[in-house]
Formats: structure tokens, C-alpha cells, sequence
């Protein structure tokens, strides 16, 4: 069965009472019980909901894994994820993050004894030196990464993360699994912000993990229902309504993304554009390998810094000003100043996320306007 097929049937049956062709919203918090211990399958709404079975069916196979996990958010993915590691354990995570998770590395997880080592993967040796310092309970990491679009060699990293006896877990929200498919790879657990391209529209919040071997699936799921980060019924609904056109918007994204590249790639006023999809970038030939299309994220540094920035956001057309991505809709970012605002300024900026930084999700209206609007803002600078 083919990518576009599985996003629609599978394990997605029709219902089994009913035979309603999508899944029903089960809103039961509590499930009856023929006597204690004896059910259907079903106790409670935390630990399990038979609308987010389907869900996490469909997650699991669609990435490649043994086990998939639904939760209420990326970030209550990841806390739910770290749960695993005890005080004394060490994490290796790629040095370019969404700030919300450096936010949680920093300001939550080190104070219970985790340790966590900043690395730039793009080099195997970087990692192969990190992981010669000490024992390594996991390597973290995005590709491609937000807001800068780096990519990591995902087979790589986990051949030399697995003969130090190391996990690696992937964060795949900006590729999603029509384009890329970690554990297909050699990754151990990948992580999605459902919020983004999975439900696609906007409209909801959601975090999964897919886990490829099913003892660490069950161990996560576990956690899944002790920690209790999990999403709602409803919610689970739109993320599998999501799914169902994940294919073709992804493709979407993709022109859009491509068309918006060409225009900042040929403007003076712009002095870097990062997308993996133009043969500039310095990775592009292993998002050809690795990837099955290049996304709808495009970051680009906008010479004159914050003031040039303001500019072009308050003359740009058809993109909406807003945080989060992968909507069906176009939306902006300044990440110095939104997404990675937590993170301190000097640390951004060394990092590569400057003032001048714009992070674009292209979304799924036709390319030529999209690229008309950033012309029509460039031209105001």
C-alpha cells in the first residue's frame, strides 16, 4: 500500500457497530465494567479512548513504528518522553531547537540531575567526540531544524548513538511522515507537534510519538497514562481528519515553499535563505537522500536587522503574523522576538537566529501570490 493510500485506510477500518466510514468521537471520560477488571478494553478516559486507538494506529504505521502515542501537546510529548530518564542521565541534543524545548531542557529538566550537551550534528565527528565524554542516555534532534532548516544525517547519528548504547529520538513535525520516516532510518522514537502538519489546519493542539520497538513503546505508554498529557476525543478527530490530506498538502507546501525560496534567493536585500530544496543549501544533497520533498518552512535573514524585519511584516500580504506552522494558511514568524524569545540573546544570536531572521510556513494558496507578497514587502525595504 502506497504513502497516500495507508493516510486514509490504514488502520483506520470503519467503525465496527455502526460502520461509519470515519471513526466516531468517543466522549466518554469512564467506561463500563461487566464486573472489576472485566471490559471491553477500555477503563478510563486517560489511559485509553478508542477514537485516539485509531489515532495512534494509523501514527504508528504511517511512520514505521511498533507503538503510537497521542498526547495534548509537542511539548507534552517530549515532558512524557524525558519521564524515561532518571536524575544522572545525559542527553545529547542537536544545538539548533525550537525554544520551547530549550526551554524545557534548560528550565525544567536539568534541575532533576539531567544533563544535557549541546552538539552541532551536521558533523558526525561533533557526535562521535560528544559521545566519547561520558554514557549517553539519548541523542535528540531535529531535522530539519526550526527556525534555521539544518539538517542532520539521521542514519548516521543513530548507527554511532547505538553502538554507545545511546536512543535517538527525532523530531519530524517540520518534515512530517510524507516526507521523511525516521525510524525507516535507524531512529528509536519520533516526535510530532500534531498541532502542525499532521492536523494541518490550525485548529487544534496535539503531540505524538511513534516508538519502534514495542517494550519501549509499552514503558512510554505507561508513562503516557501517569503522566496523563493526553489529548482530547475531539481533537484526536481533527488530527485524523488532518491525516487523510497530509499527502497533498504536503506537495503544496512544497511548490509554495520552492516559489517563495526563488524570490528571497534573488533579492539584494536578503543575505541568507535557508531551505533545503535549493541547491544552495549546504545540505542539500542529503535532504535528497533522506527526504521525499524538501517542506513548506523557509527561514531568511533580512539585511538591516530588526528594523528592516518590522518593515517588511507590516508591508507583507496574504501571510498572517502568528506563532506555530503548517496550517493550511500562510503565516510569519520572527523568531528572535516569538518562538525563540526564551532562549538568551546572546546564545541566539551565536546560534545564527538574528533580528534580521523571518521564518515563513508557506501554505497551500497558490505559489504565485505567495511570491508576489514577498516581493511586493521586499520591495518596501
Amino acid at each position: 500500500m502506497r504513502f497516500d493510500t495507508k493516510l486514509i485506510h490504514a488502520a483506520q477500518p470503519p467503525d465496527p457497530l455502526t460502520g461509519a466510514v470515519n471513526p466516531p468521537i468517543y466522549l466518554s471520560s469512564t467506561f463500563a465494567q461487566s464486573s472489576p477488571n472485566r471490559h471491553k478494553g477500555y477503563v478510563y478516559g486517560r489511559s485509553a479512548n478508542p477514537t485516539r486507538t485509531v489515532l495512534e494506529n494509523a501514527l504508528a504505521v504511517l511512520e514505521g513504528g511498533a507503538v503510537g502515542l497521542a498526547f495534548a501537546s509537542g511539548l507534552g510529548a517530549l515532558t512524557t518522553l524525558l519521564e524515561q530518564f532518571r536524575s544522572g542521565s545525559r542527553i545529547i541534543a542537536g544545538n539548533d531547537l525550537y525554544g520551547g524545548t530549550w526551554r524545557l531542557f534548560e528550565h525544567h529538566r536539568r534541575q532533576f540531575g539531567i544533563t544535557i550537551d549541546y552538539v552541532d550534528l551536521a558533523r558526525g565527528a561533533n557526535l562521535e567526540a560528544a559521545l566519547a565524554k561520558g554514557p549517553c542516555a539519548l541523542v535528540y534532534f531535529e531535522t530539519p531544524t526550526n527556525p534555521l532548516m539544518r539538517l542532520a544525517d539521521i542514519r548516521d547519528i543513530a548507527l554511532r548513538a547505538h553502538r554507545s548504547g545511546a536512543l535517538t529520538a527525532v523530531d519530524n513535525t517540520f518534515a512530517s511522515p510524507a516526507l521523511q520516516r525516521p525510524i525507516e532510518l535507524g531512529a528509536d522514537i519520533v516526535l510530532h507537534s500534531a498541532t502542525k502538519y499532521l492536523g494541518g489546519h490550525s485548529d487544534i493542539i496535539g503531540g505524538a510519538l511513534v516508538i519502534r520497538e514495542a517494550e519501549l513503546g509499552e514503558r512510554l505508554r505507561w508513562l503516557q497514562n501517569a503522566v496523563g498529557a493526553v489529548p482530547s476525543p475531539f481533537d484526536v478527530f481533527l488530527v485524523l481528519r488532518g491525516l487523510h490530506t497530509l499527502g497533498v498538502r504536503m506537495r503544496a507546501h512544497g511548490e509554495s515553499a520552492r516559489a517563495v525560496a526563488d524570490v528571497l534567493e534573488k533579492s539584494p536585500k536578503v543575505t541568507a535563505v535557508h531551505y533545503p530544496g535549493l541547491s544552495s543549501h549546504p545540505q542539500h544533497a542529503l535532504a535528497r537522500r533522506q527526504m521525499e520533498g524538501f517542506g513548506g518552512m523557509v527561514s531568511a535573514e533580512l539585511s538591516g536587522g530588526m528594523p528592516a524585519a518590522r518593515r517588511f511584516l507590516r508591508n507583507l500580504e496574504i501571510f498572517t503574523l502568528a506563532e506555530s506552522l503548517g496550517g493550511v494558511e500562510s503565516l510569519i514568524d520572527h523568531p528572535a522576538s516569538m518562538t525563540h524569545a526564551s532562549v538568551p540573546k546572546a546564545q541566539r544570536e551565536a546560534g545564527g537566529v538574528r533580528d534580521g531572521l523571518l521564518r515563513f510556513s508557506c501554505g497551500i494558496e497558490d505559489p504565485a501570490d505567495l511570491a508576489d507578497a514577498v516581493k511586493g514587502a521586499l520591495r518596501e525595504l
